[in-house]
């Protein structure tokens, strides 16, 4: 029986390579998928049409300018002479080529690793609603308030796959069990009311339960770290992140001050690129700067 290991995250992948080094029980491979979906647009993400709008909407939070469309090209220019744009494969080509090997090899068994975070629960999501013809080979391991033992021998409840040692893991295999059924069918609803809520923002409320929440969610907590006097981007980002049980992504709060920022409602000098590039404070003058008052 081969094993394919997956997790949701390039920062889960050095734990679990090195705890499937010590267990001979978890040989197999391991892949990776990338895009954090519980965060942006979801709408209609099982079309070509979905996944190329959340692409680009990837590209605003990474200030990427987006590719030149041949349509948009003056007239005068060969479009054939057009730089082509170069996509480096995404997570829709990483599960088109993991069907492949599902059909190629029937002893081939999926062991999907989750978190008691929003970004590996969607992930499952996601997942489980695409292999419904695999019943039976998918399993999920969801280390949902499990206690673990850190490196100080402490017992601590993870958050996160990357923060358990890798000796935890092989406890931790036990819970592999296949996805029932009944979950393919549920689970998958799920994912096609995510799609259509499309919220900007999605939060684990508890078990595997996802609450949608608009974009501008975190707004009040970045303008609640702004000051009068400027400071850099990424400290208020830092301020934020340390006050949430479940932390969002840096980049995500990043592009939300950007935003605030062409809203009018923070001010910046800098570069708007990433959070380390510009600085931001409240509209209105600094008291230091302010002119005396004239009678």
């Amino acid at each position: 029986m081969g094993l394919l290991h997956i997790v949701f995250g390039e920062a889960a992948v050095p734990v679990l390579t090195e705890a499937i080094n010590l267990d001979e029980k978890l040989q197999g491979e391991l892949l990776s998928f990338e895009d954090d979906l519980s965060v942006g647009p979801l709408f209609i993400l099982d079309t070509k049409e979905g996944q190329a709008n959340r692409r680009l909407w990837w590209q605003q939070l990474a200030a990427v300018p987006p590719p030149v469309q041949p349509e948009l090209l003056p007239e005068t220019m060969d479009t054939e002479a057009a730089p082509a744009v170069e996509e480096a494969p995404g997570d829709a080509d990483r599960l088109k080529a993991m069907k492949a090997q599902l059909k190629e090899d029937p002893s081939l068994e999926i062991w999907i690793w989750a978190g008691q975070n929003a970004r590996d629960v969607c992930g499952y999501y996601w997942l489980v609603s695409q292999l419904y013809d695999f019943a039976g080979r998918i399993h999920i391991i969801y280390l949902n308030n499990l206690p673990f033992l850190n490196e100080d021998k402490k017992v601590f409840f993870p958050t996160y796959l990357h923060q358990i040692l890798p000796s935890e893991f092989r406890k931790a295999k036990g819970l592999a069990r296949p996805v029932s059924l009944a979950e393919f069918e549920l689970d998958g609803d799920e994912w096609h009311r995510m799609m259509n809520e499309n919220a900007g923002i999605r939060m684990l409320d508890g078990g595997k339960k996802i609450k949608g929440e608009p974009t501008l969610f975190y707004d009040k907590e970045l303008l609640a770290q702004t000051g009068k006097e400027f400071v850099k981007a990424w400290r208020v980002v830092q301020q934020v992140t340390g006050k949430l049980k479940y932390p969002v992504m840096d980049q995500f709060l990043g592009w939300r001050l950007k935003e605030l920022v062409k809203e009018g409602k923070v001010e910046s000098k800098g570069d708007l690129k990433t959070i380390r590039d510009f600085e931001v404070k409240l509209p209105g003058e600094d008291i230091n700067t302010t002119n005396p008052v004239t009678e």
